[in-house]
């Protein structure tokens, strides 16, 4: 097998064999070789329709021909790199617009760096040390928020990799999301020295969790009252749902939001900003310090601005009918202990005997149930994210009769195979 050879030969130069955990499965990963629109092809030439997108951050599908031809044409005629440009400005007020909370900005290569120079404003900003985060909320690979949850609600947090300080554990609280009360509690001990709450307004990095009916007003309200800054980790959500963010859908505006994903059209970017009194903070103007040698390369910028002008064009609530569809399909398989959690149109299905609404009942699905059924559908030529506590995600290149065939091939290999491979 292709895939076996290249992963040996992987092993041996790359921990793991991989560049991020996210992309290992047993018994080894596919190696793809190419991809146009929604499907993928390995190096064997098998065919699949792709639910992962690049982890959500290929939404309008690959080699979209209205953002390729940007693309072509820079690398033909390519713009200095570590110099300023009017493509960032473009794309910059492209977003100020669509997200009226995020009066100024700076550019980022990757989500990981825009949450930690974030939660670095937030601190100088506010001149407090501690940062609140969501018990399976994922932020990035940095220190600050590889945290996990402590010894209770309004404890503090204990690291989750070796490497990181327990110093570092001192400054981050972990609550509950979901749980008001957790989150009150941490304020009442804390409130003074809080200098922001991070959330993703929809859980998407241990799978689909909505919030619960007024949960994220809750937040925006506690912060307010203990002067602490809230921070919306849009990376996943931003553009997804409409043109703009979460945010603006449920009328909650934060003090800084990050991006991702879908702004660079599937090239390396992030992005903070938020209220031009805590974003004037950031150097050259402010103090606090933020660098990037390809922060706001050309190439990403221009390919941030096909994508979001082809966004202003497509229909999204076909996207999120498309994913109803697959949630509708599913529905009847309850009975084996299949959750489909559905945000819009991005889903997981949660291998669970009960509702999954927040950590502890997403850490209690069957992640092994999960993964034979991840490769019962790559038998079938259907690639969902890799992972119980992944995301799928529809798009515009998504067509009808592919999303129906998949719903098929998802109930086909449920009521076989999962129950011959003895796991149903």
């Amino acid at each position: 097998m292709v895939s076996s050879s290249l992963f040996n030969r992987a092993s041996k130069v790359f921990p793991g064999g991989v560049n991020s955990p996210v992309r290992y499965y047993t018994p080894e990963p596919i190696y793809f070789a190419r991809a146009k629109g929604t499907k993928l092809l390995d190096e064997e030439g098998k065919e699949y329709l792709d639910f992962s997108m690049g982890f959500g951050a290929v939404f309008t599908g690959y080699a979209n021909s209205d953002i390729l031809d940007t693309q072509m044409e820079i690398f033909a005629n390519p713009v200095p790199e570590g110099v300023v440009n009017e493509k960032e400005i473009i794309l910059g007020e492209m977003i100020n617009e669509a997200v009226p909370s995020m009066e100024m900005m700076r550019f980022t290569n990757s989500g990981t760096e825009a949450t930690m120079h974030a939660i670095r404003l937030a601190r100088a900003f506010t001149g407090r040390d501690i940062i609140v985060k969501m018990n399976g909320g994922f932020h990035g690979a940095h220190d600050y928020v590889l945290i996990g949850a402590g010894s209770g609600a309004a404890t503090f947090g204990t690291p989750t990799s070796p490497g990181i300080p327990e110093e570092i554990g001192k400054t981050v609280l972990v609550g509950e999301f979901n749980h008001r009360e957790s989150l009150e509690q941490i304020f009442e001990k804390h409130g003074n020295n809080i200098a922001a709450v991070i959330v993703e307004p929809i859980m998407g990095n241990m799978g689909v969790i909505l919030p619960e009916p007024c949960f994220l007003e809750f937040l925006r309200d506690i912060t307010e009252a203990h002067g602490a800054l809230l921070i919306f980790d849009e990376v996943i959500t931003g553009f997804r749902f409409r043109y703009g963010a979460y945010q603006d859908m449920i009328g909650i505006r934060p003090d800084l939001t990050t991006m991702g994903k879908i702004i660079g059209g599937g090239l390396p970017v992030g992005v903070f900003g938020g209220r031009e009194e805590i974003m004037k903070n950031i150097s050259p103007q402010g103090k606090v310090y933020q660098s990037g040698t390809f922060s706001a390369n050309p190439y990403t910028m221009a390919t941030g601005i096909a994508t979001l002008e082809y966004l202003k064009k497509i229909d999204y609530q076909s996207t999120i009918r498309l994913a109803c569809w697959i949630e509708d399909k599913l529905k009847p398989y309850e009975d084996m202990g299949l959750k489909v959690n559905r945000a819009y149109n991005m889903f997981t299905p949660f291998f669970n005997q009960q509702r999954v609404w927040d950590y502890p009942s997403a850490v209690a699905s069957d992640s092994l149930k999960f993964m034979t059924f991840f490769r019962g559908l790559l038998k079938h030529g259907i690639y969902l994210s890799p992972g119980q506590f992944e995301t799928s995600f529809v798009g515009p290149a998504h067509s009808p009769e592919s999303v129906e065939m998949a719903a098929f091939k998802m109930v086909y290999t449920l009521e076989n195979e999962m129950n011959e491979s003895g796991n149903a």
